[in-house]
C-alpha cells in the first residue's frame, strides 16, 4: 500500500472486518458448533465491494469527480480477493493483478498440511539437508532444460517427469547445518516425492491436488526436529488443529496434531461443502467481467512453497476452456524461481506488470511478455523476461543478460 501511495495513487486496503486478527481464533466461530457465517462473507467478498464503494465516494467528495480507473492489486489471499472481484463484482475494477491467487482454500489448506501428515502417517522424518540436498540435485538436472543455466527450473513439468529421488538414494553429500557428510536416504526421497506430487488417498491414489515444483523449498513444509546423531521427529502440525477446531468439527478444545490420509480427505470434503459459497473463487465463466472492459493479470511463482503453481494454471485453463477469447482480457505468467508472492531462491520479482495492466486497460497495450531480474547462484544478477502462458521464455544467444536476448514462443 506505502508503494501506491508513494507513486501517487489514491489508495484503499481493508482488514475484511476481521481486525488485526493472524488467525481464525478470534473470529471463525460465533460459539463451539457454529461458524461466523458473516464474517466469512465479509472475508470472502462482501467488504471488497464495500471497500471499493466506499473508496471512490471518497475520491470524489475530495478530488470532485469519480476516479478515471480504478486498480486492484493482491497476491495470495489479495490474489483470491482479486479473482472473487472479478467474477462476483465485475464492474468495480478496471483492472485486477491477482498473484498466487489462494483460489482453492480447502486446497490451500490441505496442501499446507499434506508434508506433515504424509510424515507422520508413514514415520518418515528426513533430515532438512537431505531434502535441500535433493532439491539442488533436482536443479542441477533440469536447470538447462530452457537452454539456459542460471540456477532456476522454467520446465518444472518436464523435470517432473526426468528427475527421480529414489535414483539418489545413497549419495553422498556435506550437510552445511551440521558441518559432516551424510547419505540421502530412501525417507527423504519418499517425502521429497510425496511433496512434489501432491496429496493421495489411502489406497495410494492420487487426488485433484497438485504438488509443488521441483526447485521449491521443500524444508518449510516439511519440517522435522533432529538431534546431533540425525535421528529426526516430527513438528506438530499446527495447521491440522486449525482445520480441525474452527473449520471442520468446529471445537476450540480440538487439540489434535495427527490425522490420517481418510481424514486429510474427509477434512477437504467437508471444507468444501461448507465454504466453498463463501470462500470459493473457482468460477471460470468471467464473461461479465469481460463485457464490463475489465483486464485481469495473474502471476505465480514457480517456486511457491505455499500454493502449488499448477492450481492457478488449472483455474487459468478451466478459464480458456469456458472462453475462447479469455486472453483478450486474462493473462498468466507462471515466473521460475519465485517464491510465494516474493523471494525464492533466485526468481525476479515481475514488478513490470502492474503498469502493464494499466497500459492493456488504458491504451490496449496487450502484455506479450513482462522483464525481470533474476539472481543466478554466484549472487550475479541477469535481466530476462517471463511469457503468459502457454508461451515459453526463449534465449536467443545474444549479449547475457539483455531482455532484447529473449522471445516468448510456444
Amino acid at each position: 500500500m506505502a508503494g501506491a501511495i508513494a507513486d501517487g495513487y489514491a489508495t484503499v486496503t481493508t482488514d475484511s472486518g476481521l481486525g488485526d486478527a493472524m488467525g481464525p481464533n478470534s473470529w471463525a466461530l460465533i460459539s463451539p458448533g457454529n461458524s461466523n457465517l458473516y464474517a466469512l462473507q465479509d472475508l470472502g467478498s462482501q467488504t471488497l465491494y464495500d471497500e471499493a464503494i466506499i473508496a471512490k465516494h471518497l475520491i470524489e467528495n475530495y478530488y470532485g469527480r469519480e476516479p478515471s480507473y480504478s486498480y486492484w492489486n493482491g497476491c495470495s489471499q489479495g490474489g483470491r480477493q482479486g479473482a472473487a472481484l472479478a467474477q462476483r463484482y465485475p464492474s468495480i475494477y478496471d483492472g485486477i493483478i491477482a498473484a498466487a491467487p489462494a483460489i482453492n482454500w480447502a486446497g490451500v489448506l490441505i496442501n499446507t498440511m499434506w508434508p506433515r501428515v504424509y510424515m507422520d502417517v508413514t514415520e518418515q522424518y528426513p533430515h532438512p539437508c537431505e531434502l535441500q540436498q535433493l532439491t539442488a540435485l533436482a536443479v542441477s538436472a533440469c536447470d538447462g532444460l530452457d537452454g539456459v543455466e542460471d540456477g532456476l527450473i522454467a520446465d518444472t513439468n518436464t523435470c517432473k517427469t526426468i528427475f527421480d529421488p529414489h535414483a539418489y538414494v545413497g549419495t553422498e553429500f556435506n550437510c552445511p547445518l551440521t558441518g559432516k557428510s551424510a547419505n540421502i536416504s530412501s525417507t527423504a526421497a519418499a517425502v521429497a516425492n510425496a511433496m512434489w506430487t501432491g496429496p493421495f488417498t489411502a489406497e495410494g491414489e492420487s487426488t485433484y491436488l497438485y504438488g509443488l515444483e521441483m526447485g521449491t523449498d521443500l524444508v518449510f513444509g516439511a519440517q522435522t526436529s533432529c538431534t546431533e546423531d540425525g535421528k529426526c521427529t516430527g513438528v506438530p502440525n499446527a495447521a491440522v488443529t486449525v482445520m480441525l477446531a474452527y473449520f471442520i468439527d468446529k471445537d476450540p478444545a480440538i487439540t489434535t496434531t495427527k490425522i490420517s490420509f481418510k481424514e486429510l480427505e474427509r477434512a477437504y470434503h467437508s471444507f468444501r461443502q461448507q465454504y466453498d459459497a463463501y470462500l470459493g473463487t473457482d468460477d471460470p465463466d468471467l464473461s461479465s467481467f469481460r463485457n464490463a472492459g475489465g483486464k485481469m493479470i495473474t502471476f505465480h511463482g514457480l517456486a511457491d512453497p505455499t500454493i502449488p503453481p499448477n492450481n492457478t494454471l488449472n483455474y487459468f485453463k478451466d478459464v480458456l476452456n469456458h472462453q475462447d477469447d479469455a486472453q483478450d482480457f486474462y493473462r498468466y505468467f507462471p515466473v521460475p524461481g519465485l517464491g510465494h508472492c516474493w523471494g525464492g531462491p533466485g526468481g525476479g520479482q515481475p514488478i513490470a506488470l502492474f503498469d502493464q495492466l494499466r497500459s492493456w486497460v488504458e491504451n490496449g497495450t496487450v502484455p506479450e511478455s513482462s522483464p525481470v531480474t533474476i539472481t543466478k547462484p554466484d549472487n550475479t544478477h541477469e535481466r530476462q523476461v517471463i511469457c503468459p502462458f502457454p508461451k515459453k521464455a526463449v534465449y536467443k544467444k545474444t549479449s547475457a543478460g539483455d531482455p532484447a536476448g529473449w522471445s516468448c514462443a510456444v
